[in-house]
């Protein structure tokens, strides 16, 4: 997700608020249950806990990225929303 969040920040995401088109979320991998992304929520279809949700990679170059375009629409049940983001200490 860089340029937003760089390797060794921590996030504190809460699971309340409808998705909104812009906003950071938290999710299960749809098909990797151990796996969990980190996405901007591109679309929202749909109201209250059965809305799903579209997704993109603010780095789509970037090696393994994957938005809803290669895999599906998310539940909003499930997923968390980011609400703050604490910068990693960084390598000198």
């Amino acid at each position: 997700m860089r340029p937003a969040l760089q390797p060794g920040d921590g996030l504190l995401a809460v699971r309340f608020g409808a998705p909104r088109v812009g906003q950071l979320r938290l999710f299960p991998h749809p098909w990797q249950s151990t796996r969990w992304l980190v996405k901007r929520v591109t679309a929202v279809h749909g109201s209250g806990r059965d809305a799903i949700f579209e997704f993109r990679s603010d780095n789509p170059a970037a090696p393994g990225a994957v938005g809803s375009d290669e895999l599906v629409p998310v539940s909003v049940a499930g997923s968390y929303r980011v609400v703050f983001t604490a910068r990693g200490r960084r390598a000198r």
